[in-house]
């Protein structure tokens, strides 16, 4: 008789009574992980004395690692032993003063059992609320149950008052009053759009070029093609060491074209000659390579947008690709011609890209692509993260950024618009933004998620506002100045209720020329959505 050796089973460790366990998920970079170390220190101190004072004592599911010189979970592998030494039915808080990484700890959250919040730091500098949104739409679409919190320092009676709810619950259920679903539409020119250009994607199709999927851990940024095709929406699968073999056919006289037409435009690059530190020429070069390649790739397949990865692939081979980025999303741009010199590629038009292949924004900026051309509005469009906010003057102001692709026409302008070194802790090979303060103006901002298996989309309306340069300053000094931002007030959405609902880091904007437009285009982009059967929310002040 053949005898097997079977593995012995493992015995998960038993709760102990009034403990919390904490875990963090980080980067992959470890340059990311110690320089953030000290935010993500005073986060878990700042937590532990809250729970001190509500009678809880805190254990913590892993250790600092001297070695590494950072205590973040590091990887998915990392995650998985973790969480085998936490009790499964616990109460478990993810506490994330950074960005962090969600894959980490995604199989280990997916096996817990006890109550699971997700907490961050109401801070500029480190962006732990973007990680926390990230993971929070990552989990979402796992059906994976969680609350949110966040403050300054917890010592606020709102934080207080939320971490005692969910001790004794389990769950903290926000305010998320100011969304509703889209009621019946009226049968007016904009429904009409919508639902014609609803119908023409279907028929017709569309193709979104990917250059690699999974970006930074964004498991809530991929979407399934059983889930987009019914759509009319298709992934060309690219692989990101095709971009880079693509530049480098690029000749240098076609990238030295490209910087001639910015310089010409009035764009502003700041240089220096330290690679390590500084933007050079060199970096610059690469760049202006990439936006060629990226084009001439995508008229290869025929992509109607087109998302590079950057992170973590090509960080290690080429300098940032968000000046690229942010070039592509614009119509007024450098041409760039076929490899024969035969044709124009994507002439007069933005070739939508969206920033780090987050797939919600890929369907949202397509559909907002042709939705404001159809309109003859301004079809730049682009995504940002949602950083950071404070309140000024008596309204509460939001920092929307992102590292740097952002069209230049949300800025007023090339010149209105510069460049900056990339952070080297994210961005090792340097490279420039595509950067500037957005101009005042109405905005439309959406974002389609996977919530119950099903695309759900959710629409409202902001204004970007102007604030004193001082003022203006202050904030990149305390988020990142190199990289574009926004000042915006929403709509009928207040701070916590937009925290409590957003189901990602990122969200979709495009402008308008004046409110009333604004809502025609807001009102069309619904028709399109719920044409196509995605579920479809507004929140706040929308006029439908």
């Amino acid at each position: 008789m053949t005898s097997y050796t079977l593995p012995e089973p493992h015995r998960a460790p038993v709760a102990e009574p009034g403990t919390v366990y904490t875990v963090a998920s980080g980067d992959l970079r470890p340059s990311a992980n110690t320089t953030c170390w000290p935010a993500q220190q005073k986060l878990e101190s700042d937590l532990a004395a809250a729970l001190a004072d509500l009678g809880r004592q805190v254990r913590r599911g892993h250790e600092f690692d001297p070695d590494k010189g950072h205590g973040f979970i590091d990887s998915q592998r990392a995650g998985i032993e973790v969480f085998k030494n936490i009790p499964r039915d616990a109460p478990l808080i993810v506490a994330e003063g950074v960005w962090q990484y969600s894959h980490h700890v995604i199989a280990g959250l997916r096996s817990h059992r006890g109550p699971i919040l997700i907490v961050a730091n109401w801070n500029g500098e480190y962006p732990g609320l973007v990680g926390l949104l990230n993971l929070a739409g990552s989990l979402t679409k796992a059906d994976i149950a969680y609350s949110v919190l966040w403050s300054v320092d917890f010592t606020d009676e709102w934080a207080r008052r939320g971490l005692r709810t969910w001790l004794e619950t389990g769950t903290l259920v926000h305010d998320t009053g100011h969304v509703r679903d889209l009621p019946a539409l009226p049968e007016d020119a904009e429904t009409a759009l919508g639902v014609a250009l609803a119908r023409q994607l279907r028929e017709e199709k569309a193709v979104i070029g990917v250059f690699d999927e999974g970006c930074m851990g964004m498991y809530n940024a991929i979407i399934d093609d059983e889930l987009l095709n019914p759509l009319g929406i298709y992934k060309e699968r690219l692989s990101q060491s095709a971009l880079v073999a693509e530049m480098r056919h690029v000749p240098d006289e076609e990238a030295l074209a490209v910087r001639a037409w910015l310089d010409k435009a009035g764009m502003t690059f700041h240089t220096g000659t330290d690679e390590a530190t500084e933007l050079t020429d060199a970096q610059l070069l690469s760049q202006f390579k990439m936006y060629i390649a990226a084009l001439r790739i995508s008229d290869d397949f025929g992509l109607d947008a087109v998302g590079i990865q950057y992170q973590q692939g090509l960080k290690d081979t080429v300098p940032a690709s968000d000046l690229a980025e942010g070039l592509l999303n614009n119509v007024q741009r450098p041409p760039v011609l076929s490899r024969d010199g035969a044709r124009e590629l994507y002439a007069g038009a933005p070739l939508p890209h969206f920033n780090e292949v987050d797939e919600g924004v890929a369907v949202d900026s397509l559909v907002t692509n042709r939705i404001w051309t159809a309109m003859g509005l301004d079809p730049a469009t682009t995504l940002h993260d949602i950083r950071w906010g404070e309140e000024y003057e008596g309204r509460f102001v939001w920092v929307f950024e992102i590292s740097g692709s952002v069209p230049a026409s949300h800025n007023g302008g090339y010149d209105k618009s510069w460049s900056m070194r990339q952070p080297p802790m994210f961005f090792p090979l340097g490279g420039g933004t595509l950067s500037g303060v957005s101009k005042p103006g109405e905005v439309v901002w959406s974002r389609v998620f996977l919530m119950d298996g099903k695309l759900h989309v959710d629409l409202g309306r902001a204004s970007a506002v102007e604030l004193p340069e001082e003022e203006t300053q202050r904030r990149l000094e305390a988020t990142n100045r190199q990289w574009p931002i926004m000042h915006a007030v929403l709509h009928g959405v207040s701070r916590d209720q937009f925290m409590a609902r957003h189901r990602a880091n990122h969200l979709n904007v495009a402008y308008a020329p004046d409110a009333e437009t604004a809502d025609k285009a807001l009102r069309a982009k619904a028709a399109l959505f719920a044409e196509l059967g995605v579920e479809v929310h507004l929140c706040g002040d929308v006029a439908i």
